[in-house]
Formats: C-alpha cells, structure tokens, sequence
C-alpha cells in the first residue's frame, strides 16, 4: 500500500518543481540557475523540462497562478520560503481536488503538509 506521503514524494514534489522550473526558463532563468533557486540538480531541471520526471499532473488555474507567482518572486530574488510556498501549492493542489470530487491519484493525501 502506498502511502500518501509517498504520493506527494513521488508525485505532486516533482510535477510542482517541474512546472516552477518550466516558468522559471519562460522567463529566461537559465536551467543552471532555476537549479539553483529551487535548490536541485541541474540534471533534475533538465528532466522536468524534457518531460521525463514531474509530468503527471494537470493542474488547475489557481494552482498554475501559485506556480507562476513563486516562480515570479524566485526570479525576482525575493526572500522567501521554498518549503512553505511549495506545501501551500501542495496544499492548494489537494483542497482543488477534494472541492471538486476528482478521484485522482491525488485526493487520499489527507494529512500531508498539514
């Protein structure tokens, strides 16, 4: 039996990262530098870009605006908290599919990121 954390490990953490990094090299960030920002390998930024790690989730607007607002501040050099803005993302992810009823892979993460 998996369990929800190993969902979120396995799942939601890459697919977050990788379509943070994706709007990072948007902006023109080089892939070395959204490595750097989002605190992973370089070789990890350059699978999510080509679609071999962190592609199986859709996510909905509201999520994709959080991604690109903490890709704007990572960008901007603002001083912030990976960790809490990507578990808010999580979070976001996750009360999207219980407020919508979807039966994805997702939605038996409660107690994750709590």
């Amino acid at each position: 039996m998996e369990s929800p954390c190993q969902k979120i490990v396995w799942n939601v953490l890459p697919a977050i990262r990788a379509a943070v990094a994706l709007e990072l090299v948007r902006y023109g960030v080089s892939q070395a530098e959204a490595a750097r920002m989002l605190e992973i390998a370089p070789s990890a930024v350059s699978q999510y870009l080509s679609g071999k790690r962190g592609y199986r989730i859709e996510f909905e607007e509201d999520v994709k605006k959080s991604i690109g607002l903490l890709a704007q501040d990572l960008k901007d050099g603002k001083q912030i908290n990976l960790v809490r803005r990507t578990c808010d993302i999580c979070r976001q992810l996750r009360e999207g599919d219980e407020n919508q009823g979807k039966n994805s892979p997702d939605s038996s993460m409660e107690g994750c990121c709590s």
